[in-house]
């Protein structure tokens, strides 16, 4: 992938020539009607100046890929120059800004070029995200004027929330207040926000941390650098797991090969972009062009009690691993004198660095293709006859992932055991057969689960994801929804209509849980009757229940009668059998975060639930109560 400002085109424009007959600019040797580079003629400012005065910039778009979705998940807009320029690279032309105080007015044609260009090729008919470079220093800037690029936005007919701004690493901050505070200002508008080369920069964890970005793109050094993959590969996976397990979505740059891609199959990561699928282009690449390899699709997510299985750690089995100095003939006598031993772990100063098959073992350096593998082994180590091609994932692994990256493993390898670790540590292994039979299982119980009326996952699937969500320490907050005096409305109007509204209150679940929260953490269940649950990011939990409480209070006019619209009330009897007035249909809905309160059950997560929608029934009509460090009250 090309780093917005980092990268020229791979065929940047020629310098222009001059004929000069200025004394100054001659040599003994050089004659007046000799060419010579336009840079020695005409200062670089003056160039810059006239290439933002005369807008000869455009943008290219290049293409983020979903491995799960198959499809195009998002473009960025790269800068490129019309026409001939002075300047070898667009990095040196913003490196050149920047020295000559350029750099706000460069930037900000730089994101008018971007939105607009993007909208003009169609962006707005598809669903993929914009993916928009600005530089740190504009947003300090003085003269900057934070409602510039809404208004690009609008202009374009470009919703906000569907572009992203990338905020470069690379690139000093000094002031992390100020900064944090503009940042802030375009997250509250609607814009999302990535950092771009991470790793590669200033900021690292301090800016990953102050920023609290939707998106970490990984520098592309870490994938491009072969001589050192091991480390990178550790590095990649350590970035990614944290990033996923506080809710950041991670996409890998600069994915130009086979192998690049395996790397982040392995690691996790779904979002890639580069050479590999798509050079930048002045259009806007087309999914059907692109090869997007399919991923092997899951059995079933699952929906297991706290009694059943939800991680590999649950079903995992210590088997006593050898290290790279132990002799060969002690793993062949382990082998002998353990039938049901199918592979052993090889471990080099305490780390897990490869796994020993059984018929491989035997077959490659016991016989031999001579039958001579016994006596040119015999004097050897484990180290020198170990696979270094195998499958470890963390403990708190759910089972159907695992089940997926076996799918993905080359077939000599399939049916090896799977290396469980903790904290990079070895913990045990499981075979394939334990992980499929897990997985059919929890298929088995997620058809069952599922509710008829709604088809949302029901109480199982709800406990399932909650403690898997534990056990990888991801902060969450739980929305417990409940409609509010649905039995009378019931006896009044039917239960057919009564069906109606718990159906409608599913979709108005399904469709909020996909516009505020995309990620894996994000998901609505139907815990029964009148009783919804959703969980999401902590920071898109209040915008979700807002969009989920406006569209229901919206949508309710379909289920009353004109005459109750205009009353605003019905009649009808209440559970002690007494005749009542009653407001419209309405929500109570409370949050609880698992940022603050140190939850550790969904018996707990149920109490302050229920405490919090007993507050938000003492306030008439549609109500959220947000249990943070204080309550806040929202009412309709």
């Amino acid at each position: 992938m090309e780093s917005g400002y980092s990268d020229f085109s791979k065929h940047p424009s020629p310098h222009l020539k001059l004929l000069v007959d200025t004394p100054e600019l001659q040599s003994d040797n050089h004659r007046p009607e000799d060419n010579i580079d336009f840079t020695d003629a005409i200062p670089k400012k003056d160039m810059l100046f006239e290439l933002i005065a005369n807008k000869r910039l455009t943008s290219f778009f290049q293409p983020i890929v979903s491995l799960e979705s198959c499809s195009i998940y998002a473009y960025e807009a790269l800068c490129r120059t019309v026409g001939p320029s002075p300047f070898e690279s667009i990095s040196a032309l913003f490196q050149h800004a920047m020295l000559s105080g350029q750099s706000l007015a460069l930037d900000m044609l730089c994101r008018e070029n971007s939105i607009l260009g993007a909208a003009s090729l169609g962006l707005t008919d598809t669903s993929a995200l914009l993916f928009l470079n600005i530089c740190p220093t504009s947003l300090l800037h003085p003269e900057h004027n934070p409602g510039s690029t809404e208004q690009f936005a609008q202009n374009s007919k470009l919703p906000k929330e569907r572009i992203v701004l990338e905020i470069t690493e690379q690139e000093a901050v000094s002031n992390y207040s100020l900064f944090k505070k503009a940042i802030d200002h375009y997250r509250d508008c609607g814009f999302k926000i990535a950092i771009d080369d991470f790793g590669a920069g200033y900021g690292g964890l301090k800016m990953l941390s102050m920023l609290e970005p939707d998106y970490v793109k990984i520098d592309r050094h870490f994938f491009q650098n072969k001589d050192h993959s091991h480390i990178n590969y550790n590095l990649v996976d350590a970035v990614a797991t944290a990033c996923h397990r506080i809710g950041i979505e991670v996409i890998a740059e600069g994915i130009e090969t086979e192998e690049d891609l395996n790397t982040c199959r392995e690691i996790g990561i779904q979002l890639l972009q580069g050479y590999h699928f798509a050079r930048p282009a002045p259009e806007l690449a087309s999914a059907s062009k692109l090869h997007i390899p399919a991923l092997p699709v899951a059995t079933g997510s699952g929906t297991k009690q706290f009694d059943q299985v939800i991680c590999v750690g649950d079903i995992s089995t210590f088997v006593e691993p050898a290290t790279v100095k132990d002799r060969v003939l002690d793993i062949l006598s382990r082998f002998n004198n353990t039938a049901t031993l199918d592979s052993i772990p090889v471990l080099r100063n305490g780390q897990l660095v490869g796994l020993i098959n059984r018929r491989r073992f035997m077959e490659n350096h016991m016989v031999g293709r001579y039958g001579y593998g016994m006596s040119l082994n015999y004097y050897k180590h484990v180290g020198d006859v170990t696979e270094d091609s195998f499958l470890q994932v963390p403990h708190y692994t759910s089972v159907e992932e695992v089940a997926r990256k076996i799918h993905l493993r080359q077939h000599l390898s399939i049916y090896d055991d799977i290396c469980v670790t903790r904290s990079a540590k070895y913990m045990g292994t499981v075979s394939v057969s334990e992980i499929l039979n897990a997985v059919t299982e929890n298929s088995m119980i997620l058809a069952k689960g599922a509710n008829p009326l709604t088809g949302l996952p029901g109480n199982e699937f709800i406990q399932r994801q909650i403690a898997k969500m534990f056990s990888q320490s991801i902060h969450f907050d739980v929305c417990y929804l409940d409609i509010d005096s649905f039995k009378p409305f019931n006896d009044r109007h039917g239960f057919e209509m009564g069906d109606r509204v718990i159906k409608k209150t599913g979709d108005i679940l399904i469709e909020a849980v996909k516009k505020f929260d995309k990620s894996t953490i994000g998901f609505a269940g139907h815990i029964g009757g009148d009783d919804f649950i959703v969980i999401t990011r902590p920071k898109n939990s209040m915008a979700t229940c807002q969009y989920i409480m406006k569209q229901f209070n919206q949508t309710r006019r379909m289920f009353h009668t004109p005459e109750e619209c205009q009353a605003q009330f019905y009649n009808s009897v209440d559970r002690s059998g007494k005749r009542q007035r009653f407001g419209l249909l309405s929500l109570s809905i409370g949050i609880v975060s698992t940022e603050v309160h140190r939850i550790a059950s969904i018996a707990e997560i149920s109490s302050i639930a229920s405490d919090l929608k007993k507050r938000a029934k003492k306030v008439q009509g549609s109500v959220i109560v947000r249990d943070r460090r204080e309550v806040e009250i929202v009412a309709e």
